[in-house]
């Protein structure tokens, strides 16, 4: 009877062994966007898609360095002019996009941001390897809490924010692609000082974290599914 077990064990083992798929390699990450992806006014390894990785790899998921492509200050057009300007690798197993902000502030028509917002999308998409489940979105946080933003018009900021992030939204639901809103993070800083860096303008270490407890089941979610 004891050899029965035993030899059931063994098969029960081996067929779990048979059925788990190791990780080859590590994956690959590119994370597109403008000041809040580049992490500006902040430590390298406070930005969010290098504390994603972190976190990602701390729960035995292997991740190589991510590959960044944004620079303080950059709209949609611009976005995409800089991803022409430097060599990729795709197919990345796993790609965010969040940019946006640069067209509010400089007030361009919000239509122009829909066309390359779209476009955007598809390009993620094809350096996904042309699958739409290893893509992300995140929303434009809310600078107008920030003392640089109140000084600008706190409530028009907000308001024009919502706009473009709806819009956002819209826009990937029909390429079936998460976005991920983290705008009620980023308002945090009107009332707790320390979530926002010390250019007064952009979102601190702390905040970029609790960002990534956000992002970072959907994500685990997403990889899971490989």
């Amino acid at each position: 009877m004891k050899s029965k077990k035993l030899v059931l064990l063994l098969i029960v083992l081996v067929y779990n062994l048979a059925c788990t798929k190791p990780q080859e390699q590590p994956l690959k990450y590119l994370a597109l966007g403008d000041s809040y992806t580049i992490g500006e006014a902040v430590p390298e390894n406070g930005r969010w898609p290098v504390q994603l990785v972190d976190s990602l790899q701390s729960h035995d998921i292997e991740m190589n360095k991510p590959t960044i492509v944004a620079t303080t200050g950059w709209t949609t057009n611009e976005l995409q002019k800089g991803i022409d300007e430097v060599e990729l690798a795709p197919p990345y197993d796993l790609v965010s996009l969040l940019i946006g902000v640069n067209n509010q502030y400089r007030g361009y028509d919000i239509e122009i941001y829909r066309e390359e917002f779209r476009a955007l999308i598809e390009q993620s998409i094809e350096f996904a390897g042309g699958d739409a489940t290893k893509v992300f979105v995140v929303s434009i946080p809310n600078y107008g809490v920030t003392p640089f933003g109140m000084q600008k018009g706190e409530e028009q900021i907000r308001t024009e924010l919502l706009a473009y992030d709806a819009m956002a939204a819209e826009i990937a639901f029909e390429y079936n692609i998460p976005f991920i809103n983290i705008t009620p993070i980023s308002e945090g800083a009107k009332t707790d000082s320390t979530l926002i860096a010390s250019d007064e303008l952009h979102p601190s270490e702390k905040q970029y974290t609790l960002w990534v407890e956000e992002i970072l089941p959907i994500v685990k979610s997403k990889i899971s599914e490989y």
